[in-house]
Order: structure tokens, then C-alpha cells, then sequence
């Protein structure tokens, strides 16, 4: 997206990161945005109002109601005018205040009034952005379609070292180039869309199992999108730490079988199957009673292979449009196309997993889509754009399908 007459609100709260706003300032606007900015009671602590003034051109706003405003109602014009609301540093407290709704004041009212996108650039103590109520609260915000640039990885002001630090303003200025609006969302009225999301987990003994580095953000990021395309969305997805957006039912499970065994039951009423779950290949061939003991130098355990649920969807007597994915580390699409074929899959979605910064984990991603008669490279972008990108391409030949 270029940003040249994007009207651009930056929220300032209170972090130590808050001295870099107006070097972020100066680089927004030689992208040619037009910034306005707004600082909670505590960021006037770390930086000067007026600095951020010198660097915008524009009047720096903290007052909720402010008196030169049209009808003392600064919020609601502020709300109106802005394109994109990024919040830079975004404490863990103001994260707190966004995923309860709090509006105590200007830029958390700002963020209930606008029905600009939401970026946040977290910066705060690497155990702050570890504790469960972090990671609870982002996981809210994140469902509700607020965007995370960050945080970085690296030494703090506090000694400590790890995540939490606020991304380069460089960082944050490239992140909104790479956010253009995706494709218009297909209308998805009455179908229903059954998306696997997550990891699986194979239990070894009562402590230990098997699993993978699987996030489910990607699926989660599709269920989101097939529901705001009015959709009716299931969500049958392993253990997560994320957050499902209003009207998707989720059915959560923990193994391989459990989630075969959820699917077929919700796949006969659905339309459109979309499996994004990394589901483990193998499991134990038995799961020992009690935990396993450390007594000799090795350990040697049997596994079987477990269910191919992709494959059982695809090939029932009248199977849903089925999608599958295609997690690889070499031979991209070689792998991919022998699935497709070989699972008689209608598409599917291949990602390469040696790319840095890309897949598992990752908000990113980048996908080579294949069906029987084309294909379509979806270049890294963050995973919820990816979600409306890859739909649309799913809506077009499930409409294809269908009408022939």
C-alpha cells in the first residue's frame, strides 16, 4: 500500500519506546501520510508533545474533550478522519484496556469510535509479554482483527533481554507498506465452511507427547475471514493460545483421532473443507500408564501412523469442495501436486517452511495455490490478508465446480 494522503493516528502510550515516535513520525510522513497524533497522560512523560508537533505539522491531541473541537467532540472527528490507527509503543496496559473495551481516555475511546484497522507495536518487559494475561488479551485483540506489528527480540531497557521490544520505526513504516487491502471478500451466505486449525498432540506417557511448532494462525486467520464473508464457520482446532472471532463455533481437541473423529461428524453439513491443522503423521503405539523413566542411555519407541483426514474427506461418496495444505521444506510444489493428486484434492496450498520469517509461528506467510487446472502465487503478506486472498481463489472454483 503507499501511503502518499493516507491520513495515519498515532497513538502514543506510555513505554520507555516512546522516544522513537518521532523519528517514526518523520519516516511516515516522508511516505507522504498525513499524521496526527495523540499521546496518553503517561507518554507526555517520555516524549515532548511538542517535538511530535515540529515533525507531524499538526496539532499533538491528549484531551478527550477538547474545547476547539466541533462540539467539544475531538474524539469522534479524530475517529472519522483517520485511515489506519497505529499505536506506537503499545503497553501491555493499553493492550489490557483494548480487550476489555475500557474508553477512560482519548486514545482508548478512539479505538471503540473508529472503524479504521488497528495496528499495535507492543513494547514492554520481556515477562510482561509472556504473562497469560498478555498473551490472553492479544489473543482477544487479534480475533477482533487488530494487527500486530512486533514485538522484536533483544536487549531492554530494564537489563533483560528477550521479546518485547518495539519493532524499528523503519519496521513499522515497511509493515503498513506491505498491508494493502486484500481482494473484496467473496459472499459466502449460506455455506458452511469446516477449517482444522492448529497442531495435534500424540501422548507419550501422562506427562510427555508427540507434537509440532504449529501456531494455527492460519487457520484461525481463514475462520475469521470465511465469517466475515458470511459464512457459517467450525473451527476444529488443536491446542492454541488464540482467540476465535464472534459466530465461529469452535470445537477444540487434542489428538489426531479426536479430530477425525469431530470432523466427520461436522464434515457431511458443510460445503467447503479447508484443512490448515499441522496433524501429527504418527503416534505411540501405546501410551505407557505412567511416566516413562530415565534408565538407559537410549529409548526406543514404536509408532503407527495415524489417520490421513484429508485424504478420508476428500474421498467420501460426495465430499465437501476439499482444500488441503502443503507444508514443505524442499521440493515445494513437486510435493504439493503429488498430494493434490494423489488425495484427489480440488486445491491446494503450499508454503515453503525453510523461508525465514514465513509460516509456523509466524503473522506471515506466502502460498503457491494449485487446483487441477491452474495455479496462483500469493506473495508474503500478513496471514489474515493471506486468509481473504486464499478465499477468494477457493470462493471462484468452488462456484465452478458447483455450476458445471
Amino acid at each position: 500500500m503507499q501511503l502518499h494522503n493516507k491520513k495515519i493516528l498515532l497513538g502514543i502510550s506510555g513505554g520507555i519506546a516512546a522516544y522513537k515516535t518521532p523519528d517514526l513520525v518523520r519516516k511516515l510522513t516522508a511516505e507522504g501520510a498525513i499524521v496526527k497524533v495523540v499521546v496518553t497522560a503517561s507518554a507526555k512523560e517520555f516524549v515532548s508533545p511538542l517535538s511530535l508537533q515540529a515533525v507531524s505539522g499538526e496539532q499533538v491531541h491528549d484531551s478527550l474533550l477538547d474545547p476547539a473541537a466541533e462540539a467539544a467532540m475531538g474524539h469522534i472527528e479524530l475517529a472519522k478522519w483517520a485511515d489506519i490507527l497505529l499505536i506506537a509503543p503499545a503497553t501491555a496496559n493499553i493492550m489490557a484496556k483494548l480487550a476489555t473495551g475500557l474508553a477512560d481516555d482519548l486514545l482508548t475511546t478512539l479505538c471503540l469510535a473508529t472503524s479504521a484497522p488497528i495496528v499495535v507495536a507492543p513494547a514492554m518487559n520481556q515477562q510482561m509479554w509472556k504473562a497469560t494475561a498478555t498473551v490472553h488479551n492479544r489473543s482477544v485483540l487479534a480475533a477482533r482483527g487488530v494487527e500486530f506489528v512486533g514485538p522484536a527480540s533483544g536487549a531492554q531497557a530494564c537489563g533483560d533481554t528477550g521479546y518485547g521490544r518495539m519493532s524499528e520505526p523503519e519496521e513499522i513504516v515497511q509493515y503498513l507498506k506491505n498491508s494493502a487491502p486484500g481482494p473484496a471478500l467473496p459472499d459466502l451466505s449460506g455455506k458452511t465452511i469446516l477449517i482444522t486449525a492448529g497442531p495435534t498432540q500424540e501422548a507419550l506417557d501422562p506427562v510427555r507427547y508427540l507434537s509440532n511448532h504449529s501456531s494455527g494462525k492460519m487457520g484461525y486467520a481463514l475462520a475469521q475471514v470465511a465469517a466475515q464473508a458470511n459464512a457459517k464457520v467450525i473451527l476444529v482446532s488443536g491446542p492454541t493460545n488464540l482467540g476465535v472471532a464472534p459466530g465461529i463455533t469452535k470445537i477444540p481437541v487434542t489428538s489426531a483421532a479426536q479430530m477425525l473423529s469431530e470432523v466427520m461428524q461436522q464434515v457431511q453439513q458443510c460445503d467447503i473443507f479447508i484443512a490448515t491443522a499441522a496433524v501429527a503423521d504418527y503416534r505411540p503405539a501405546t501410551v505407557a500408564d505412567n511416566k516413562i523413566k530415565k534408565k538407559d542411555d537410549e529409548l526406543t519407541l514404536t509408532f503407527v501412523k495415524n489417520p490421513d483426514i484429508l485424504k478420508q474427506v476428500a474421498n467420501l461418496p460426495t465430499p465437501p469442495f476439499t482444500v488441503g495444505f502443503a507444508a514443505e521444506s524442499q521440493n515445494v510444489e513437486h510435493y504439493a501436486r503429488s498430494k493434490l493428486n494423489l488425495k484427489k484434492l480440488d486445491m491446494i496450498a503450499a508454503n515453503n517452511i525453510a523461508t525465514a520469517g514465513l509460516g509456523f509461528n509466524s503473522d506471515h506467510n506466502a502460498l503457491h495455490v494449485i487446483w487441477r487446472d491452474g495455479e496462483h502465487h500469493l506473495p508474503p503478506q500478513p496471514k489474515v490478508q493471506l486468509a481473504a486472498e486464499l478465499l477468494s481463489l477457493v470462493a471462484t472454483q468452488f462456484n465452478k465446480k458447483t455450476s458445471n
